[in-house]
Protein backbone atom coordinates (compact mmCIF):
# COMPACT_ATOMS: atom_id res chain seq x y z
CA UNK A 1 0.00 0.00 0.00
CA UNK A 2 3.19 2.29 0.33
CA UNK A 3 2.62 3.67 -3.15
CA UNK A 4 -0.62 4.45 -2.74
CA UNK A 5 -0.12 6.23 0.38
CA UNK A 6 2.25 8.28 -1.52
CA UNK A 7 0.13 9.03 -4.26
CA UNK A 8 -2.56 10.15 -1.79
CA UNK A 9 0.09 12.11 0.00
CA UNK A 10 1.07 14.41 -2.96
CA UNK A 11 -2.24 14.71 -4.25
CA UNK A 12 -3.41 16.65 -0.95
CA UNK A 13 -0.10 18.63 -1.01
CA UNK A 14 -1.09 20.13 -4.29
CA UNK A 15 -5.15 20.87 -2.61
CA UNK A 16 -6.53 18.04 -5.03
CA UNK A 17 -9.89 16.83 -3.32
CA UNK A 18 -10.57 12.78 -3.53
CA UNK A 19 -13.86 11.40 -4.27
CA UNK A 20 -13.49 7.57 -4.50
CA UNK A 21 -11.65 6.17 -1.57
CA UNK A 22 -14.22 3.59 -0.47
CA UNK A 23 -12.77 1.27 -3.36
CA UNK A 24 -9.24 1.57 -1.68
CA UNK A 25 -10.53 1.13 1.77
CA UNK A 26 -12.13 -1.82 1.37
CA UNK A 27 -9.35 -3.55 -0.92
CA UNK A 28 -7.62 -6.69 -0.29
CA UNK A 29 -4.16 -5.53 0.36
CA UNK A 30 -5.70 -2.46 2.52
CA UNK A 31 -7.76 -4.64 4.53
CA UNK A 32 -4.26 -7.17 5.49
CA UNK A 33 -2.40 -4.22 6.59
CA UNK A 34 -4.83 -2.96 8.63
CA UNK A 35 -4.97 -6.58 10.60
CA UNK A 36 -1.09 -6.89 10.56
CA UNK A 37 -1.13 -3.55 12.12
CA UNK A 38 -3.63 -4.14 14.71
CA UNK A 39 -1.99 -7.74 15.56
CA UNK A 40 0.79 -5.83 17.00
CA UNK A 41 -0.67 -3.34 18.91
CA UNK A 42 -1.20 -4.73 22.47
CA UNK A 43 -4.87 -3.53 22.73
CA UNK A 44 -5.99 -5.98 20.39
CA UNK A 45 -6.27 -8.71 22.88
CA UNK A 46 -9.27 -6.38 24.82
CA UNK A 47 -12.48 -7.84 24.11
CA UNK A 48 -15.29 -5.14 23.05
CA UNK A 49 -19.09 -5.71 24.34
CA UNK A 50 -18.91 -9.20 21.75
CA UNK A 51 -16.44 -10.26 24.21
CA UNK A 52 -14.23 -11.02 21.09
CA UNK A 53 -10.30 -10.25 20.73
CA UNK A 54 -7.69 -10.90 17.67
CA UNK A 55 -7.70 -14.45 18.57
CA UNK A 56 -10.76 -14.73 16.85
CA UNK A 57 -10.08 -13.41 14.09
CA UNK A 58 -6.50 -15.16 13.37
CA UNK A 59 -8.91 -18.38 13.13
CA UNK A 60 -10.62 -17.08 10.00
CA UNK A 61 -8.77 -17.29 6.50
CA UNK A 62 -7.47 -14.59 4.88
CA UNK A 63 -10.62 -14.58 1.91
CA UNK A 64 -13.28 -14.71 4.78
CA UNK A 65 -11.47 -11.94 6.93
CA UNK A 66 -11.66 -9.41 3.93
CA UNK A 67 -15.37 -10.81 3.00
CA UNK A 68 -16.23 -9.96 6.35
CA UNK A 69 -14.79 -6.71 6.52
CA UNK A 70 -16.42 -5.84 2.93
CA UNK A 71 -19.71 -7.45 3.65
CA UNK A 72 -20.09 -5.16 6.99
CA UNK A 73 -19.33 -2.08 5.28
CA UNK A 74 -21.94 -2.09 2.63
CA UNK A 75 -24.61 -1.24 5.13
CA UNK A 76 -22.37 -0.35 7.99
CA UNK A 77 -23.74 -0.46 11.52
CA UNK A 78 -20.84 -0.48 14.14
CA UNK A 79 -21.25 -3.19 17.46
CA UNK A 80 -22.08 -1.35 20.39
CA UNK A 81 -18.79 0.26 22.09
CA UNK A 82 -17.40 -0.66 25.48
CA UNK A 83 -16.94 1.89 28.23
CA UNK A 84 -14.18 1.29 30.64
CA UNK A 85 -12.79 4.52 32.63
CA UNK A 86 -9.12 4.49 33.36
CA UNK A 87 -7.62 6.88 36.10
CA UNK A 88 -5.86 10.54 35.15
CA UNK A 89 -2.79 12.21 36.57
CA UNK A 90 -5.31 14.42 38.35
CA UNK A 91 -7.13 11.44 39.96
CA UNK A 92 -10.11 12.15 37.58
CA UNK A 93 -11.88 9.28 35.46
CA UNK A 94 -11.06 9.12 31.92
CA UNK A 95 -14.11 7.67 29.91
CA UNK A 96 -12.45 5.35 27.16
CA UNK A 97 -14.61 3.57 24.27
CA UNK A 98 -13.38 0.08 23.09
CA UNK A 99 -14.91 -0.96 20.29
CA UNK A 100 -15.32 -4.24 19.00
CA UNK A 101 -12.45 -6.12 17.27
CA UNK A 102 -13.98 -6.05 13.99
CA UNK A 103 -15.16 -2.15 14.34
CA UNK A 104 -11.20 -1.38 15.54
CA UNK A 105 -9.97 -3.71 11.92
CA UNK A 106 -12.71 -1.67 9.92
CA UNK A 107 -11.45 1.95 11.68
CA UNK A 108 -8.02 0.97 11.17
CA UNK A 109 -8.73 0.72 7.27
CA UNK A 110 -9.79 4.17 7.07
CA UNK A 111 -7.42 5.39 9.25
CA UNK A 112 -4.92 4.10 6.79
CA UNK A 113 -6.58 5.55 3.98
CA UNK A 114 -7.24 9.29 5.71
CA UNK A 115 -3.76 10.05 7.48
CA UNK A 116 -1.93 10.41 4.27
CA UNK A 117 -4.04 13.14 2.77
CA UNK A 118 -4.64 14.84 6.67
CA UNK A 119 -1.27 14.76 7.31
CA UNK A 120 -0.48 17.11 3.93
CA UNK A 121 -2.68 19.70 5.58
CA UNK A 122 -1.57 19.34 9.26
CA UNK A 123 0.64 22.15 11.06
CA UNK A 124 3.39 21.71 11.42
CA UNK A 125 3.86 22.42 15.32
CA UNK A 126 1.60 20.10 16.26
CA UNK A 127 3.20 16.68 17.64
CA UNK A 128 0.29 14.59 19.24
CA UNK A 129 -0.87 11.19 17.92
CA UNK A 130 1.06 11.69 14.24
CA UNK A 131 3.38 9.57 13.07
CA UNK A 132 7.07 9.76 14.49
CA UNK A 133 6.60 12.56 15.81
CA UNK A 134 6.30 12.67 20.35
CA UNK A 135 6.13 14.82 23.36
CA UNK A 136 10.21 14.98 23.19
CA UNK A 137 9.91 16.91 19.76
CA UNK A 138 6.93 19.46 21.59
CA UNK A 139 9.37 20.51 24.06
CA UNK A 140 12.27 20.75 22.06
CA UNK A 141 10.13 23.53 20.02
CA UNK A 142 9.13 24.90 23.44
CA UNK A 143 12.53 25.32 24.24
CA UNK A 144 13.95 26.72 21.07
CA UNK A 145 10.96 29.54 20.91
CA UNK A 146 12.09 29.96 24.54
CA UNK A 147 16.17 30.06 23.85
CA UNK A 148 16.13 31.44 21.05
CA UNK A 149 13.07 33.63 19.84
CA UNK A 150 12.84 35.14 23.18
CA UNK A 151 9.71 34.25 23.86
CA UNK A 152 8.72 34.41 27.57
CA UNK A 153 4.76 34.39 28.50
CA UNK A 154 2.78 31.26 27.69
CA UNK A 155 -1.20 30.93 26.90
CA UNK A 156 -2.05 28.00 28.75
CA UNK A 157 -4.91 26.81 27.38
CA UNK A 158 -7.59 23.64 28.69
CA UNK A 159 -10.22 22.62 26.80
CA UNK A 160 -13.20 21.17 28.77
CA UNK A 161 -13.83 17.63 27.92
CA UNK A 162 -12.53 17.89 24.42
CA UNK A 163 -12.66 14.37 23.09
CA UNK A 164 -16.49 14.03 25.04
CA UNK A 165 -17.76 17.29 23.22
CA UNK A 166 -16.67 17.29 19.04
CA UNK A 167 -19.60 18.41 17.33
CA UNK A 168 -20.01 15.85 15.10
CA UNK A 169 -21.74 18.01 12.08
CA UNK A 170 -18.49 20.46 11.86
CA UNK A 171 -15.87 17.25 11.58
CA UNK A 172 -17.99 15.91 9.27
CA UNK A 173 -17.45 19.61 6.93
CA UNK A 174 -13.94 20.15 8.06
CA UNK A 175 -13.09 16.05 6.70
CA UNK A 176 -15.16 17.89 3.87
CA UNK A 177 -12.79 20.44 3.32
CA UNK A 178 -9.80 19.16 3.47
CA UNK A 179 -10.71 17.01 0.61
CA UNK A 180 -12.13 13.74 1.71
CA UNK A 181 -15.46 13.95 -0.25
CA UNK A 182 -16.16 10.44 -1.09
CA UNK A 183 -19.96 10.48 0.66
CA UNK A 184 -19.61 6.45 1.08
CA UNK A 185 -16.91 7.49 3.29
CA UNK A 186 -18.42 10.18 5.06
CA UNK A 187 -21.33 8.34 5.99
CA UNK A 188 -19.36 5.06 7.33
CA UNK A 189 -17.45 7.95 9.42
CA UNK A 190 -21.03 9.38 10.68
CA UNK A 191 -21.82 6.14 12.17
CA UNK A 192 -18.75 5.67 13.97
CA UNK A 193 -19.19 8.59 15.76
CA UNK A 194 -22.86 7.41 16.88
CA UNK A 195 -22.04 3.82 17.94
CA UNK A 196 -23.87 3.06 20.66
CA UNK A 197 -22.26 3.29 24.00
CA UNK A 198 -22.50 0.51 26.00
CA UNK A 199 -25.35 1.52 28.93
CA UNK A 200 -25.35 5.50 28.00
CA UNK A 201 -26.90 5.09 24.72
CA UNK A 202 -26.19 6.78 21.21
CA UNK A 203 -23.61 10.44 21.14
CA UNK A 204 -24.96 13.25 20.04
CA UNK A 205 -21.18 15.08 19.88
CA UNK A 206 -17.68 13.45 21.38
CA UNK A 207 -15.44 10.49 19.76
CA UNK A 208 -14.79 8.32 21.89
CA UNK A 209 -11.25 7.60 23.32
CA UNK A 210 -9.86 4.29 22.73
CA UNK A 211 -11.43 3.90 18.89
CA UNK A 212 -8.40 4.08 16.57
CA UNK A 213 -9.91 6.64 14.21
CA UNK A 214 -10.53 8.79 17.04
CA UNK A 215 -6.61 10.63 17.58
CA UNK A 216 -6.91 11.35 13.44
CA UNK A 217 -10.26 12.69 13.72
CA UNK A 218 -9.84 15.23 17.09
CA UNK A 219 -6.22 16.37 15.24
CA UNK A 220 -8.53 17.29 12.16
CA UNK A 221 -10.79 18.89 14.36
CA UNK A 222 -7.75 21.13 16.04
CA UNK A 223 -6.40 21.80 12.50
CA UNK A 224 -8.78 24.79 12.50
CA UNK A 225 -6.98 26.42 15.33
CA UNK A 226 -3.96 25.57 14.26
CA UNK A 227 -3.77 26.97 10.55
CA UNK A 228 -5.72 30.06 12.43
CA UNK A 229 -3.38 30.89 14.98
CA UNK A 230 -0.76 30.43 12.56
CA UNK A 231 -2.17 32.41 9.82
CA UNK A 232 -2.49 35.63 12.57
CA UNK A 233 1.17 35.97 12.90
CA UNK A 234 3.60 33.05 11.62
CA UNK A 235 2.14 32.46 8.88
CA UNK A 236 0.67 35.53 8.08
CA UNK A 237 0.67 36.80 4.06
CA UNK A 238 3.24 39.92 3.37
CA UNK A 239 2.86 41.74 -0.09
CA UNK A 240 6.46 41.53 -0.83
CA UNK A 241 9.64 38.47 0.14
CA UNK A 242 12.25 39.07 2.00
CA UNK A 243 15.70 38.12 2.22
CA UNK A 244 15.68 37.53 5.81
CA UNK A 245 13.87 36.46 8.70
CA UNK A 246 14.45 39.26 10.79
CA UNK A 247 13.33 41.72 8.09
CA UNK A 248 10.11 40.16 7.68
CA UNK A 249 9.74 39.71 11.17
CA UNK A 250 10.20 43.84 11.11
CA UNK A 251 7.57 43.98 8.71
CA UNK A 252 5.02 42.01 10.58
CA UNK A 253 5.64 44.16 13.83
CA UNK A 254 4.59 47.41 11.67
CA UNK A 255 1.46 45.78 11.09
CA UNK A 256 0.78 45.84 14.77
CA UNK A 257 -0.47 41.66 14.71
CA UNK A 258 -0.46 39.76 17.38
CA UNK A 259 2.79 38.03 17.70
CA UNK A 260 2.47 34.58 18.96
CA UNK A 261 3.79 30.60 17.62
CA UNK A 262 1.36 27.71 18.88
CA UNK A 263 2.80 24.22 20.32
CA UNK A 264 0.10 21.64 19.93
CA UNK A 265 -0.08 17.94 21.10
CA UNK A 266 -3.34 16.36 21.12
CA UNK A 267 -5.82 18.73 22.79
CA UNK A 268 -2.88 20.28 25.20
CA UNK A 269 -1.53 23.20 23.63
CA UNK A 270 0.43 26.88 24.64
CA UNK A 271 0.71 29.96 22.40
CA UNK A 272 4.28 31.47 23.27
CA UNK A 273 4.11 35.67 23.12
CA UNK A 274 6.67 38.68 23.74
CA UNK A 275 4.66 40.34 26.40
CA UNK A 276 1.56 40.20 28.65
CA UNK A 277 -0.54 42.65 26.71
CA UNK A 278 -0.34 40.29 23.53
CA UNK A 279 -0.64 37.14 25.36
CA UNK A 280 -4.08 38.47 26.66
CA UNK A 281 -5.32 39.27 23.71
CA UNK A 282 -4.43 35.39 22.49
CA UNK A 283 -6.27 34.49 25.18
CA UNK A 284 -9.43 35.42 24.57
CA UNK A 285 -9.52 35.49 20.66
CA UNK A 286 -8.58 31.71 21.65
CA UNK A 287 -11.22 31.37 23.62
CA UNK A 288 -13.58 32.89 21.20
CA UNK A 289 -12.64 31.10 18.32
CA UNK A 290 -13.02 27.63 20.25
CA UNK A 291 -16.53 28.72 21.42
CA UNK A 292 -17.86 29.75 18.15
CA UNK A 293 -16.21 27.97 15.80
CA UNK A 294 -15.22 24.94 17.23
CA UNK A 295 -18.41 24.85 19.86
CA UNK A 296 -15.94 23.93 22.25
CA UNK A 297 -15.69 25.42 25.95
CA UNK A 298 -12.01 26.11 27.59
CA UNK A 299 -11.71 25.26 31.49
CA UNK A 300 -11.14 28.83 32.94
CA UNK A 301 -9.80 27.58 36.26
CA UNK A 302 -6.89 25.47 34.63
CA UNK A 303 -6.21 28.31 31.77
CA UNK A 304 -3.96 31.28 32.35
CA UNK A 305 -0.97 33.39 31.07
CA UNK A 306 2.01 32.54 33.01
CA UNK A 307 5.21 34.42 32.80
CA UNK A 308 8.04 32.08 32.21
CA UNK A 309 10.71 34.17 33.92
CA UNK A 310 8.24 33.81 37.48
CA UNK A 311 6.58 30.81 37.17
CA UNK A 312 6.21 27.23 36.03
CA UNK A 313 3.96 26.19 33.47
CA UNK A 314 3.05 22.37 33.51
CA UNK A 315 3.16 20.51 29.93
CA UNK A 316 3.24 16.89 29.27
CA UNK A 317 5.11 15.86 32.67
CA UNK A 318 6.90 18.28 32.86
CA UNK A 319 7.10 22.05 33.65
CA UNK A 320 9.14 24.66 31.91
CA UNK A 321 10.75 27.91 33.63
CA UNK A 322 12.88 30.68 31.77
CA UNK A 323 15.67 31.47 34.06
CA UNK A 324 18.45 33.22 33.88
CA UNK A 325 22.05 32.51 32.35
CA UNK A 326 24.12 34.94 32.27
CA UNK A 327 22.62 38.19 30.60
CA UNK A 328 20.25 35.94 28.93
CA UNK A 329 17.19 33.56 29.85
CA UNK A 330 17.03 29.55 29.00
CA UNK A 331 14.29 27.23 29.27
CA UNK A 332 14.98 24.68 32.41
CA UNK A 333 12.77 21.90 32.21
CA UNK A 334 12.04 19.89 35.53
CA UNK A 335 9.83 16.58 35.94
CA UNK A 336 6.33 17.83 37.60
CA UNK A 337 5.94 17.22 41.34
CA UNK A 338 3.00 15.52 41.06
CA UNK A 339 4.44 12.63 38.15
CA UNK A 340 6.82 12.48 40.76
CA UNK A 341 5.06 11.64 43.38
CA UNK A 342 2.83 9.28 40.95
CA UNK A 343 6.99 7.86 40.08
CA UNK A 344 7.30 7.29 43.75
CA UNK A 345 4.13 5.33 44.62
CA UNK A 346 4.41 3.53 41.66
CA UNK A 347 7.89 2.13 42.19
CA UNK A 348 7.35 1.18 46.22
CA UNK A 349 4.68 -0.85 44.46
CA UNK A 350 6.91 -2.59 42.16
CA UNK A 351 9.30 -2.73 45.24
CA UNK A 352 6.76 -4.72 47.05
CA UNK A 353 6.47 -7.03 44.42
CA UNK A 354 9.83 -8.24 43.73
CA UNK A 355 10.22 -8.53 48.05
CA UNK A 356 7.00 -11.19 47.93
CA UNK A 357 8.22 -12.52 44.56
CA UNK A 358 11.66 -12.05 43.70
CA UNK A 359 11.63 -13.60 40.44
CA UNK A 360 14.07 -12.72 37.65
CA UNK A 361 10.33 -12.08 35.27
CA UNK A 362 10.01 -9.28 38.36
CA UNK A 363 13.03 -7.62 38.21
CA UNK A 364 13.24 -7.78 34.39
CA UNK A 365 10.01 -5.75 34.99
CA UNK A 366 11.47 -3.16 37.29
CA UNK A 367 14.39 -2.95 34.79
CA UNK A 368 11.62 -1.99 31.77
CA UNK A 369 9.97 0.16 34.21
CA UNK A 370 13.11 2.06 35.21
CA UNK A 371 14.33 2.60 31.47
CA UNK A 372 11.00 3.64 30.21
CA UNK A 373 11.34 6.12 32.97
CA UNK A 374 14.45 7.63 31.99
CA UNK A 375 13.71 7.30 28.50
CA UNK A 376 10.65 9.92 28.43
CA UNK A 377 12.46 12.14 31.37
CA UNK A 378 15.84 12.27 30.48
CA UNK A 379 15.17 15.27 27.89
CA UNK A 380 14.15 17.66 31.11
CA UNK A 381 17.50 19.88 31.94
CA UNK A 382 17.03 18.59 35.63
CA UNK A 383 16.34 15.16 35.49
CA UNK A 384 19.36 13.96 37.32
CA UNK A 385 18.49 16.54 40.23
CA UNK A 386 14.69 15.06 40.42
CA UNK A 387 15.45 11.50 40.20
CA UNK A 388 18.29 11.89 42.47
CA UNK A 389 15.88 13.16 45.08
CA UNK A 390 13.13 10.30 44.80
CA UNK A 391 16.45 7.47 44.93
CA UNK A 392 17.33 9.34 48.24
CA UNK A 393 13.54 9.47 49.32
CA UNK A 394 12.84 5.67 48.75
CA UNK A 395 16.35 4.77 49.22
CA UNK A 396 15.71 3.34 53.05
CA UNK A 397 12.65 1.62 52.28
CA UNK A 398 14.07 0.05 48.90
CA UNK A 399 17.15 -1.17 51.09
CA UNK A 400 15.05 -2.76 53.56
CA UNK A 401 12.59 -4.60 51.53
CA UNK A 402 15.36 -5.96 49.17
CA UNK A 403 18.42 -6.50 51.32
CA UNK A 404 16.93 -9.89 52.64
CA UNK A 405 16.36 -11.57 48.77
CA UNK A 406 19.60 -9.80 47.34
CA UNK A 407 22.87 -9.08 46.93
CA UNK A 408 23.75 -5.21 47.03
CA UNK A 409 26.89 -4.05 45.60
CA UNK A 410 28.64 -2.59 42.86
CA UNK A 411 28.10 -4.45 39.10
CA UNK A 412 31.51 -5.82 38.69
CA UNK A 413 30.22 -8.42 36.66
CA UNK A 414 26.57 -6.27 35.17
CA UNK A 415 25.74 -7.77 31.35
CA UNK A 416 26.36 -5.22 28.81
CA UNK A 417 22.71 -4.13 28.80
CA UNK A 418 23.54 -2.79 31.80
CA UNK A 419 26.81 -1.21 31.06
CA UNK A 420 25.58 0.29 27.74
CA UNK A 421 23.41 2.68 29.90
CA UNK A 422 24.42 2.73 33.09
CA UNK A 423 27.78 3.27 35.04
CA UNK A 424 28.99 1.30 37.27
CA UNK A 425 29.60 3.58 39.88
CA UNK A 426 26.43 3.12 41.56
CA UNK A 427 25.38 0.48 43.43
CA UNK A 428 22.63 -1.70 43.49
CA UNK A 429 20.28 -5.45 43.91
CA UNK A 430 21.19 -8.31 41.82
CA UNK A 431 18.35 -10.39 42.27
CA UNK A 432 17.63 -13.39 40.70
CA UNK A 433 20.74 -12.97 38.59
CA UNK A 434 19.56 -9.87 37.53
CA UNK A 435 21.30 -6.38 38.23
CA UNK A 436 18.21 -3.86 38.67
CA UNK A 437 18.85 -0.59 37.25
CA UNK A 438 19.36 2.17 39.07
CA UNK A 439 17.01 4.98 39.62
CA UNK A 440 19.38 7.54 40.12
CA UNK A 441 21.63 7.33 37.59
CA UNK A 442 20.20 9.62 34.36
CA UNK A 443 21.28 12.27 32.48
CA UNK A 444 19.98 14.99 30.27
CA UNK A 445 20.20 14.69 26.99
CA UNK A 446 19.37 17.38 24.42
CA UNK A 447 16.31 17.83 23.04
CA UNK A 448 16.32 18.09 18.91
CA UNK A 449 13.85 19.69 16.89
CA UNK A 450 11.59 17.65 14.66
CA UNK A 451 12.51 17.55 11.28
CA UNK A 452 9.57 18.50 9.19
CA UNK A 453 10.70 16.46 6.19
CA UNK A 454 10.57 12.78 8.00
CA UNK A 455 7.33 11.36 7.38
CA UNK A 456 6.37 7.61 5.90
CA UNK A 457 4.35 9.32 2.94
CA UNK A 458 7.08 10.40 0.98
CA UNK A 459 10.14 8.55 -0.61
CA UNK A 460 12.42 11.06 0.87
CA UNK A 461 10.94 10.55 4.24
CA UNK A 462 10.96 7.30 4.21
CA UNK A 463 14.91 7.42 3.06
CA UNK A 464 15.71 9.61 6.45
CA UNK A 465 13.74 7.28 8.83
CA UNK A 466 15.66 4.27 7.61
CA UNK A 467 19.21 6.04 8.39
CA UNK A 468 17.49 7.15 12.18
CA UNK A 469 16.13 3.74 12.87
CA UNK A 470 19.15 2.60 14.85
CA UNK A 471 18.88 5.31 17.22
CA UNK A 472 15.74 3.98 18.44
CA UNK A 473 18.00 1.03 20.26
CA UNK A 474 16.70 1.78 23.44
CA UNK A 475 13.49 1.79 22.77
CA UNK A 476 13.89 -1.54 21.10
CA UNK A 477 14.92 -2.69 24.63
CA UNK A 478 12.28 -1.76 26.67
CA UNK A 479 10.16 -3.43 24.68
CA UNK A 480 12.51 -6.63 24.69
CA UNK A 481 12.36 -6.64 28.39
CA UNK A 482 8.69 -6.53 28.48
CA UNK A 483 8.59 -9.36 26.24
CA UNK A 484 7.45 -13.08 27.80
CA UNK A 485 8.67 -16.45 26.72
CA UNK A 486 7.32 -18.81 29.56
CA UNK A 487 8.91 -21.50 28.04
CA UNK A 488 12.63 -20.06 28.51
CA UNK A 489 15.09 -19.72 31.30
CA UNK A 490 16.08 -16.57 32.84
CA UNK A 491 19.76 -16.82 31.79
CA UNK A 492 17.95 -16.99 28.09
CA UNK A 493 15.92 -13.89 28.96
CA UNK A 494 18.64 -12.10 29.97
CA UNK A 495 21.54 -12.74 27.53
CA UNK A 496 18.78 -12.48 24.81
CA UNK A 497 18.50 -8.81 25.28
CA UNK A 498 22.40 -8.94 26.24
CA UNK A 499 23.21 -9.93 22.96
CA UNK A 500 20.68 -7.37 21.24
CA UNK A 501 22.08 -4.79 22.83
CA UNK A 502 25.90 -5.97 22.08
CA UNK A 503 25.42 -6.11 18.33
CA UNK A 504 23.35 -2.53 18.65
CA UNK A 505 20.34 -4.45 17.14
CA UNK A 506 22.00 -5.12 14.23
CA UNK A 507 20.83 -9.00 12.70
CA UNK A 508 23.88 -11.17 12.80
CA UNK A 509 23.38 -12.46 8.74
CA UNK A 510 21.49 -9.64 7.27
CA UNK A 511 23.40 -6.79 8.67
CA UNK A 512 20.08 -4.79 8.90
CA UNK A 513 18.40 -3.52 12.19
CA UNK A 514 15.94 -5.24 13.68
CA UNK A 515 12.97 -3.80 15.67
CA UNK A 516 11.83 -6.08 18.78
CA UNK A 517 8.59 -7.73 17.22
CA UNK A 518 11.07 -9.10 14.53
CA UNK A 519 13.85 -10.22 17.01
CA UNK A 520 14.94 -13.94 17.56
CA UNK A 521 17.39 -15.56 18.76
CA UNK A 522 19.10 -18.87 17.70
CA UNK A 523 20.91 -21.27 19.32
CA UNK A 524 24.53 -21.15 17.63
CA UNK A 525 24.49 -25.01 19.04
CA UNK A 526 20.82 -26.37 19.41
CA UNK A 527 19.90 -27.35 23.13
CA UNK A 528 19.16 -30.88 21.66
CA UNK A 529 23.09 -31.23 21.02
CA UNK A 530 24.01 -30.29 24.13
CA UNK A 531 23.96 -26.42 23.75
CA UNK A 532 23.20 -23.69 25.95
CA UNK A 533 21.48 -20.84 26.64
CA UNK A 534 25.24 -18.88 27.30
CA UNK A 535 25.29 -15.56 26.21
CA UNK A 536 28.43 -17.22 23.44
CA UNK A 537 26.10 -19.56 22.02
CA UNK A 538 23.04 -16.91 21.38
CA UNK A 539 22.29 -14.74 17.84
CA UNK A 540 20.28 -11.98 17.26
CA UNK A 541 18.60 -12.72 13.78
CA UNK A 542 15.73 -11.71 12.18
CA UNK A 543 12.76 -14.26 12.24
CA UNK A 544 12.83 -15.15 9.02
CA UNK A 545 15.85 -15.53 8.56
CA UNK A 546 15.61 -17.81 11.67
CA UNK A 547 12.84 -19.56 10.06
CA UNK A 548 14.83 -20.10 7.03
CA UNK A 549 17.46 -22.25 8.86
CA UNK A 550 15.50 -24.60 10.73
CA UNK A 551 13.50 -25.22 7.72
CA UNK A 552 13.63 -28.59 5.71
CA UNK A 553 11.10 -27.84 2.96
CA UNK A 554 13.18 -27.06 -0.24
CA UNK A 555 9.99 -25.24 -2.10
CA UNK A 556 9.72 -22.93 1.01
CA UNK A 557 13.26 -22.48 1.48
CA UNK A 558 13.56 -21.25 -2.24
CA UNK A 559 10.55 -19.11 -1.34
CA UNK A 560 12.01 -17.39 1.63
CA UNK A 561 15.33 -16.91 0.19
CA UNK A 562 14.15 -14.67 -2.60
CA UNK A 563 11.27 -12.66 -0.35
CA UNK A 564 14.56 -12.09 1.78
CA UNK A 565 16.71 -10.99 -0.91
CA UNK A 566 19.18 -13.45 0.51
CA UNK A 567 23.12 -12.86 -1.13
CA UNK A 568 25.98 -15.58 -1.74
CA UNK A 569 28.05 -14.08 1.59
CA UNK A 570 24.92 -14.40 3.97
CA UNK A 571 23.62 -17.86 2.32
CA UNK A 572 27.09 -19.02 3.30
CA UNK A 573 26.47 -18.12 7.20
CA UNK A 574 23.17 -19.51 7.09
CA UNK A 575 24.53 -22.84 6.16
CA UNK A 576 27.66 -22.70 8.34
CA UNK A 577 24.28 -22.17 11.34
CA UNK A 578 22.95 -25.10 9.64
CA UNK A 579 25.79 -27.60 9.96
CA UNK A 580 25.83 -26.57 13.44
CA UNK A 581 21.77 -27.48 13.77
CA UNK A 582 22.92 -30.85 11.41
CA UNK A 583 20.77 -29.97 8.24
CA UNK A 584 21.59 -30.00 5.02
CA UNK A 585 23.13 -27.25 3.06
CA UNK A 586 20.84 -25.34 0.77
Amino acid sequence: MTDTFTDLHQRAKNKETFHYLYDIITSRNNILLAYRTIKSNKGSKTPGTDGKTILDIEKRTENELIEEVQRQLKNYRPKKVRRKLIEKDNGKMRPLGIPCILDRIIQQCFKQVLEPIAEAHFYNHSYGFRPLRSTHHAMARIQFLVNHSKLHYVVDIDIKGFFDNINHTLLIKQLWSIGIRDRQVLACIAKMLKAEIDGEGIPTKGSPQGGLLSPLLSNIVLNELDQWVANQWELFPLHKSFKSREGELLAKKRTHLKEGYLVRYADDFKILCRDWKTAEKWYHAVKLFLKERLKLDISPEKSKIINLRKHASAFLGFTILANRKGKKRVAHTFVRAEKVQKIKAETKKRIEILRSSPTAENALRFNSFVLGLHNYFCRATHVNLAFSRLAYEIGAMMYNRLKPIGKYSHPTNAPPTYKKFYSLGFKTFEIAGIHLFPLANVQTKNVISFTQSRTPFTMEGREQIIKNLQKNIKHEIALLLESKIPTRSVEYMDNRISRYSMKKGICEITGLFLQAQDVHCHHYIPIHLEGSDKFHNLRILHKDVHKLIHMKDSAKIDLLKKILGITEPMLKKINKYREKCELEII
